[in-house]
């Protein structure tokens, strides 16, 4: 694949993306149900997204750097026969235990999106990176927002457990066109896989800007981790006690975010990610303040869902496009990175969030997931001011999932 990945690659890399993001949230709306039909507590069966984020960090580390040296259509195909398997798995779990397991998987094979964000934002053409990453990410967006609905719909219609055998089929379905349609092209590479592997951790001490990326993407991945898990829980039981495709339906307020992704990556183009991550961070804080309002009038909550997802989605793209610029023939090993870190600071906002909601509550725990947010800012203003080196185009240049 040259640099410079044609249009109609880069969509197809979005739809991998989505559908297979999508995997780590579809269950959620049906946790209520899943618990009961297997006979466990609630709060055991809340350990599912968790699972899910811990298989995804492993994922991120094993195998992103792989796609500094294998073909695209062999690693994408790979992954998501991987991923199909694991969600078979999961639909014929018995107990608890072995549906946690299967999360595992199902998350490391899942973060085949970051694999296609990496591979977009390898091959593109510098003064477009942010743009075709921002593509992508749309389409991760796109499977984050959906997901829960499509799940939640199909768990009531179906069963959960024939919910997660469609998802396995799509994953199946999308392992054939990678395998058709994407480059057969090895990309050069110069270190093994372990050496690969064993660099990792020296690119964080090397580049002060991934350090920095680090910190403000793990803060607003923990406030969206902690705002969903607990918005779901929150409203599965009394007062709401809403089923879960109503559950899901609050997800369609999150469509502001997938609908200026297109527009994030111009403008981290045109000017500094940073910029677009303050402002980001700014718009979601905004949307965090109107949920602690409260869950009792529906418009409110979804205008702040609306906000909160738009700013965290905005702020994803425009830095996952500077990690790549760093070296993108490096990109999948940088990502490995990033990413890896933001999903453990992700998993601690998952773990935290049914303890939170017991103890604090729905408006303590938006409060929390608030000051992460302005937290995240004030990284962002700090941390990636312009260097005299940078001019407005390399700054800007230089990942889904979304979250």
């Amino acid at each position: 694949m040259s640099r410079g990945i044609r249009r109609g690659r880069t969509f197809l890399l979005a739809a991998i993306a989505g559908t297979a993001i999508a995997n780590n949230y579809a269950i959620q709306p049906a946790l209520t149900d899943v618990a009961a039909q297997l006979d466990v507590p609630l709060s055991v069966i809340g350990l599912v997204p968790t699972a899910a984020l811990i298989g995804c960090m492993s994922g991120f580390a094993l195998l992103l750097p792989l796609g500094d040296r294998l073909a695209p259509n062999r690693l994408i195909a790979g992954q998501l026969t991987a991923l199909a398997a694991a969600l078979v798995v999961a639909a014929s779990a018995t107990g608890a235990g072995v549906l946690l397991a299967a999360y595992v998987f199902v998350g490391a094979a899942a973060g085949v999106a970051a694999q296609a964000g990496s591979i977009v934002g390898r091959h593109a053409r510098p003064e477009r990176r942010a743009a075709a990453v921002a593509t992508v990410a749309a389409g991760m967006s796109a499977g984050i927002l959906l997901s829960r609905l499509v799940g939640g719909t199909l768990s009531d219609v179906l069963g959960w457990r024939q919910m997660l055998l469609v998802f396995a089929a799509l994953a199946l379905l999308g392992a054939l066109a990678a395998a058709m349609l994407l480059p057969s092209e090895r990309p050069p590479f110069r270190h093994g896989y372990l050496a690969a592997l064993g660099s990792l951790p020296l690119l964080l001490r090397q580049h002060s800007r991934l350090r920095r990326a680090v910190a403000a993407g793990g803060l607003w991945y923990f406030a969206f981790n902690l705002v969903w898990v607990t918005l779901v829980l929150a409203l599965g039981r009394p007062p709401h006690s809403l089923t879960p495709t109503a559950i899901g339906l609050y997800s369609l307020a999150g469509v502001l975010g997938f609908a200026v992704l297109p527009l994030t990556g111009r403008l981290a183009d045109r000017y500094t990610p940073g910029t677009v991550i303050v402002a980001g961070m700014l718009v979601a804080a905004a949307g965090t303040a109107l949920l602690a309002t409260g869950l009792d009038t529906p418009p409110v909550t979804a205008l702040g869902l609306a906000l909160f997802d738009a700013g965290c989605f905005a702020a994803q793209a425009a830095n996952q496009s500077r990690v790549m610029a760093i070296d993108p023939d490096r990109s999948g090993s940088l990502t490995s990175v990033y990413l890896v870190l933001y999903f453990i600071v992700g998993a601690i906002g998952t773990a935290l969030a049914a303890p939170l909601l017991g103890a604090i509550g729905w408006q303590g725990t938006s409060l929390t997931a608030l000051a992460a947010l302005l937290a995240a800012a004030f990284v962002a203003r700090t941390g990636f001011r312009r260097t005299p080196r940078e001019s407005p185009r390399v700054a800007a240049v230089g990942p889904g999932q979304g979250p």
